[in-house]
Parts: structure tokens; sequence; C-alpha cells
């Protein structure tokens, strides 16, 4: 089993180029299984061929007990389901025993977004007046614009910018490319970064090069946005609550709620499917709702 589990993580690493943290992921839900599957056998953890359905559901009820969130057992219940479809591809297996195996009901909560008055204080919070300031609004103005996931915005690279056209090629999950377009205040944001970034001698340049780098010059990383909006949000008091992600729900919301169409709003996002950006209507249908019920005369007694 630690064999098969050690191939799969190379397969996903090599042939399909997943990130670090989804790697990470997948091997630590995988392990997590191979050490309950051994326990349960007696110190023997058994090939993929000899796990049973029985055995996933055990695991599957364990996670319960141990009081896993829905949403945890799901990606356990994902990463299983993909490694015994590539043990199938391998000849481990004959069947994938975690098909049978249906995901715990979500509760899905609303995304946690900004107003546009609060979007506009965070977004003046960076100095213009410094390097590190101007890649900070930069980076801020570029998410909230395209509506990128934080790991797109710190993906971004020199040849994926067309400042004459507007738009900026994103890689999303899966390796999926797509064409987001970005508007005058990124724009501007991005030309005034670049500028600064450009004149310092250790700086990466070329088509290749990161857009958004640190002080030493390498490739900015998520963790270090996340960081950064921490302090602006301490800056200008708004909701601790928010991520780099809650630029990105920001940018759904305010589109529907000015009549752009969902199906506009997928694309935008890279959505692959229109469930998952459906959840932003029921935002927007909340603060029509809230409006409603505070200008209608009689929409209360």
């Amino acid at each position: 089993m630690r064999t098969a589990i050690s191939r799969f993580l190379q397969y996903l690493r090599v042939e399909r180029n997943v990130s670090e943290h989804t790697h990470k992921s997948y091997r630590e839900d995988l392990d997590a299984l191979a050490d309950y599957l051994t326990e349960l056998h007696g110190e023997v953890c058994p090939a993929p061929g000899q796990i049973s359905v029985v055995d996933l559901r055990g695991y599957v009820a364990a996670l319960h007990e141990a009081g896993y969130a829905k949403s945890t057992i799901a990606r356990h219940l994902a990463s299983i389901r993909s490694f015994f479809r590539f043990g199938r591809r391998e000849g481990w297996t004959k069947t994938n025993p975690a098909r049978p195996l249906r995901n715990p009901r979500q509760t899905r909560s609303l995304p946690h977004f900004l107003s546009t008055e609060e979007l506009g204080r965070l977004l003046e919070a960076p100095p213009t007046d410094t390097m590190l300031g101007l890649r900070d609004r930069a980076i801020l103005e570029t998410t909230y614009s395209a509506g990128l996931r934080v790991s797109e915005a710190v993906g971004l690279r020199d040849g994926d910018l067309d400042f004459d056209a507007g738009i900026v090629r994103v890689r999303g999950k899966g390796r999926r490319e797509r064409l987001a377009p970005v508007g005058t205040y990124a724009t501007d944001a991005l030309k005034r970064w670049l500028a600064v970034r450009r004149l310092s001698p250790k700086e990466p340049n070329g088509p290749e090069s990161p857009v958004f780098v640190n002080r030493f010059g390498r490739r900015l990383t998520t963790r270090s946005v996340g960081r950064m909006l921490e302090k602006y949000l301490r800056e200008t008091g708004l909701d601790t609550r928010t991520t780099p992600h809650s630029l990105r729900h920001s940018f759904a919301t305010h589109l529907l709620d000015r009549g752009a169409d969902i199906r506009s709003v997928q694309e935008l996002l890279g959505h692959k499917s229109l469930v998952t950006t459906q959840i932003y209507t029921h935002v927007s249908t909340a603060g029509l709702r809230a409006a409603y019920e505070r200008a209608h005369p009689r929409a209360r007694n």
C-alpha cells in the first residue's frame, strides 16, 4: 500500500503537475488511510486490491467519530477515489471500492465579501511612495479586478500581461488557462509597480519573470499575500475574516449585484461547473432582499 501511494504521488507531481499544497493534501489523506488500515488489520496494511468498500466505510465512520468537518471528510474521499482510479489504470485493483461511498451532505455557508466602499478603503491602503507599497496595491487591485485566486495572482508572469488589450492570461485549477480582463485601476497599478521593479538590478526581467516578487527578487508566495493583507486590514479596521479569496468573492458578488449574468461570471471566475458559481446568486439575492425591506413601504408591518 505504501509503495502504491508513493507511485500515485509521483504521478500527481510528474504527470498532473499538481501544486505543492494539493500534493501535500493527497499525501496526508492517503497516509491517514494507510495508518487506519494497518491498525485495523493487525500491523499489516493490505494491498490496494485487498481493500474493500467495508474497510472504507469503517474509515469514513472513524473520521466522523473523530469530529472531522464534512468538507474535510469529502476531501479525504476525493483523494481515495482518485487513488483507486489510478490503481485500476495500473492494474493494482479491478474495482474502485471508494466509488459507492457518498460524500457527507454539506452545509454551504455564504462566502464573505466586502462592500464596494470597504474595497475602496482596502485598495487605497498600500502607500504609493514605496516599492513594496506599489507592489501590494498592484496585487490587491489585480486580484479584485480580475477575480483571481491568490495562487493565480502570484503565478502571473510578465508575458501573461497584455496592457493594450486589457487582459491577463491566468493559469487556474487543473492547469486550465483563461483570459481575464483587468480594469484601468489595476492596469495603472501594475504599470507603476513594474516600472520600479524593473529598475532594480536584482529583479528578474523577461516574459517568464514573476510579476510579483518579494524583497529578495523571488516569486511572492500565497502565504506572504495573506500576511500582507492582514496588515492592511488592521490599518483600515476592516473585517479580519477577510482573506485574499474574499477579493474573488467580492468580485463575483459585485458583478451580479450590478446586473452581470451568471454565465458570464462563471467564465470570468474560471469555474468548470455553473453550480460552483451559483453560491453568489444567494449572496446577491440576500442583498436585494435587504434593500427591498429597507425601501418598500409595505415590506414590513
